[in-house]
C-alpha cells in the first residue's frame, strides 16, 4: 500500500499540480471572454439606444456636414450632418434583430424536420430532404429581390424570407445528430420499454441535439448579419432614413476617398461583431467537443 494512501494532503497536492482535462477545457480563456464583452456592449447600446444622450440619429444638422470626429460628434458626420454614432448604435438594431430572430425561425423548423427525418427514416426523410433540397435550389438573393419587390422591403419580411432559407442547413444538422443519437443504447432502451415516439424525441434525442445546434447557430447568425448587410447595401432592408450598418456603408462609398470614416466606422462594427460571435462559436465548440477531452 502506498505510504500516501491515508494522506489527503497529497491528494490535494497531486490535483493541483496535475488538473484534469474537463479542468483544463473548462477554462474558455479570453478568446471567449473577450469577444463576448464586446458582444455585450453592442447587444447593451443597441437595446438602451432611446435611454441615450444621443443625438437622433435621422436628424439634419446643416451646420455640422461632414463633420470628422470631435468632441461634439465622437465619430463624426455624415453628408446631411446626421451623427455616425447615434446612427451605428441604432443601425445595430436592425443587424441583431435580424441577425437574432431569422436563425431562431430557422432553427425551430429545421431541428423539428432533421429530428423527424433522423428519427423515422424512410419515406419521411426522404419527403422531406427533397423539399429542403427544392429550397436550396432557389438562389436566395432572387428569392429576397422578388419577395420584396411585390410586398415592400421591411424588417419582419426580412427575417421571415432569410428564416425559411436557414431552414435547409439546421434540419441537415439535425438529422446527422439525430441519426446518431438514434442508435445509442438509452433511446434503444426507451423504444423497447415501450415509450411513445413523441416521448423520444422530446425526452431522449432532443436534449442531446440542442446542444449542437445552438452552437451551430451562432455560426448562422454571423453570417445572417452579413446577409443583412448586403442587403441594406442593396437597399432591400429596412428604407431610409432609418439606420443600417449595410445603408451607411452604403451611404459612404461616393466620399470613401474624401470621407473614409463614414463607410469604415460600419464595417469595423459589423466586422467586430461577427468575428466575436464566430469566436464565441468556436470556443462553444470545442468546449463540448468530447473529443478533445482526450488532449
Amino acid at each position: 500500500m502506498s505510504a500516501f494512501a491515508d494522506d489527503p494532503g497529497h491528494e490535494t497536492a497531486s490535483a493541483m499540480a496535475a488538473p484534469s482535462p474537463m479542468q483544463v477545457r473548462d477554462r474558455l480563456g479570453f478568446r471567449f471572454w473577450l469577444p463576448a464583452v464586446w458582444i455585450a456592449i453592442v447587444v447593451a447600446l443597441a437595446t438602451t439606444a432611446n435611454l441615450l444622450p444621443l443625438p437622433s440619429p435621422i436628424e439634419t444638422d446643416f451646420a455640422a456636414l461632414s463633420n470628422w470626429p470631435d468632441r461634439t460628434h465622437w465619430f463624426g458626420t455624415d453628408q446631411l450632418g446626421r451623427d455616425i454614432l447615434s446612427r451605428a448604435i441604432f443601425g445595430a438594431r436592425i443587424s441583431l434583430t435580424v441577425g437574432l430572430l431569422a436563425p431562431a425561425l430557422g432553427l425551430g423548423i429545421g431541428m423539428l424536420l432533421g429530428m423527424a427525418a433522423g428519427y423515422f427514416r424512410g419515406r419521411v426523410e426522404a419527403v422531406i430532404a427533397a423539399a429542403m433540397d427544392a429550397v436550396m435550389a432557389f438562389p436566395g438573393i432572387l428569392v429576397v429581390l422578388a419577395v420584396t419587390a411585390y410586398v415592400g422591403a421591411s424588417v419582419p419580411l426580412l427575417v421571415i424570407v432569410l428564416g425559411v432559407l436557414t431552414v435547409p442547413t439546421f434540419m441537415r444538422v439535425a438529422r446527422a445528430n439525430t441519426l446518431v443519437f438514434a442508435q445509442h443504447d438509452f433511446v434503444l432502451a426507451a423504444r423497447a420499454m415501450g415509450a411513445t415516439h413523441w416521448r423520444v424525441l422530446s425526452l431522449e434525442i432532443l436534449p442531446n441535439v440542442v446542444i449542437p445546434m445552438l452552437i451551430y447557430a451562432l455560426l448562422v447568425i454571423s453570417r445572417i448579419i452579413v446577409v443583412e448587410g448586403v442587403l441594406s447595401f442593396l437597399g432591400l432592408s429596412l428604407p431610409a432614413p432609418w439606420p443600417t450598418w449595410g445603408n451607411m456603408i452604403a451611404d459612404g462609398q461616393v466620399d470613401l476617398a474624401t470621407l473614409p470614416y463614414i463607410p469604415f466606422i460600419p464595417a469595423a462594427l459589423m466586422f467586430l461583431t461577427v468575428l466575436s460571435i464566430n469566436l464565441i462559436g468556436e470556443r462553444l465548440r470545442a468546449r463540448t467537443d468530447l473529443r478533445g477531452s482526450a488532449l
